[in-house]
């Protein structure tokens, strides 16, 4: 048992669970999975990342004691391989369910910031499914434009 709660305000596991639980420290863990890797051969095997971020996550790791630099080549430590086993297991998580999230940020039925799967739900209501979402997506405030006409905000009014 750890002498950790991240519960707890002050708990330092909360930063190491911030390190670890960033998206581009999590992506290089697992690139780095199979073995050391240059620079340029990180930065190919990632798409999207910016040098300044590859770089930044690369020292955040380092700094870490995650990662290892030496010689142009990056490899993870001891302590950083120690973190692949949950690290994929998140990788692939996300590659399962990012289908599921997608759908559910196009769904406007889900309320923004709903606070978990369940959230804005109520079962049993007439006419509806059980489980079907109650709660509907605020619409943009009307303004006023100076031609007098109103009409919804992002929109263009003749005139």
């Amino acid at each position: 048992m750890s002498d950790f709660d991240v519960f707890l305000a002050d708990c330092p596991a909360r930063t190491t669970l911030e390190v670890v639980g960033h998206t581009w420290s999590v992506v290089v863990v697992v690139a780095l999975g199979d073995g050391p890797l240059r620079y340029g051969e990180l930065q190919d095997r990632i798409g999207g990342i910016s040098n300044k971020m590859l770089t930044q996550t690369l020292a955040r790791l380092r700094g870490n004691g995650l990662l290892t630099s030496a010689d142009g080549c990056h490899e993870l430590t001891a302590l950083g391989r120690s973190l692949l086993t949950p690290v994929r297991a998140l990788a692939a998580w996300a590659e399962e369910h990012t289908g599921d999230l997608l759908d559910a940020r196009r769904d406007p039925d889900v309320p923004d910031g709903a606070d978990g799967p369940d959230a804005g739900r109520q079962a049993g209501r007439p006419g509806e499914r059980q489980g079907a979402p109650v709660a509907r997506r605020r619409r943009a405030p009307a303004v006023q434009p100076q031609g007098g006409r109103q009409h919804a905000a992002g929109s263009r009014a003749a005139g």
